[in-house]
């Protein structure tokens, strides 16, 4: 599980193509710290295996299936990336319960800047905008943040100048996609209450 607090801003340092899978080898030096085959670090939100680690950089295997539902085959060398480890257990939950099982992408549609935070409109496919509200949570490329405005095919979010300098939404544009996992607690609750899609 994490929280969708990313700890810091990681780069893809090689891409190997597998035919219908990929081999990432990405760069972090807190993520890899104490890193070792097996354990889980997110990549723009999406839960990767480490299968090699060495000095800051560690590997992981993207399959076909993963491809196809992120935005991770958009990724190249020198992409920047979102990346943490895994909450350990009795840590504080700082964001919010997040799996690192992308429902979806979507991309940024406009920026709107202002002296202290920056407003950013994001395309929602239309089978996740049902559990999109406003003031709930919501991850974007791996970080938890609020809804500010809902709609039908899109939301906001506003965000602080340390989001904006520490994560990949400080950098992405108009256009550029995004993962997105909506709050598992809303498909739980429609689940157990029979409503069908």
């Amino acid at each position: 599980m994490f929280t969708g607090i990313v700890e810091e801003l990681g780069e893809i340092t090689a891409v190997e193509n597998l035919g219908d899978a990929c081999r990432f080898r990405l760069r972090g030096p807190v993520v890899t710290d104490g890193a070792k085959h097996g354990d889980s670090i997110a990549v723009n939100g999406v839960c990767l295996t480490v299968v090699d680690h060495e000095g800051d950089e560690f590997t992981a295997d993207v399959m076909a299936e993963t491809l196809n539902r992120s935005s991770l085959g958009a990724l190249d060398v020198g992409s920047r990336v979102n990346l943490e480890r895994p909450t350990a257990v009795g840590a504080r939950l700082g964001g919010h319960i997040v799996q690192g099982h992308v429902d979806g992408t979507g991309a940024v549609l406009e920026r709107k800047p202002s002296d202290n935070w920056e407003i950013i409109k994001i395309s929602l496919p239309a089978d996740l905008a049902r559990y999109v509200v406003e003031k709930g949570s919501i991850t974007v490329d791996g970080i938890s943040l609020t809804v500010v405005d809902a709609g039908p095919d899109y939301f906001t979010v506003s965000l602080i100048p340390t989001t904006l300098a520490l994560t990949t939404l400080g950098i992405k544009q108009p256009g550029d996609p995004v993962n997105l996992e909506v709050d598992v607690v809303a498909k739980y609750v429609e689940r157990l209450l029979g409503a069908t899609k």
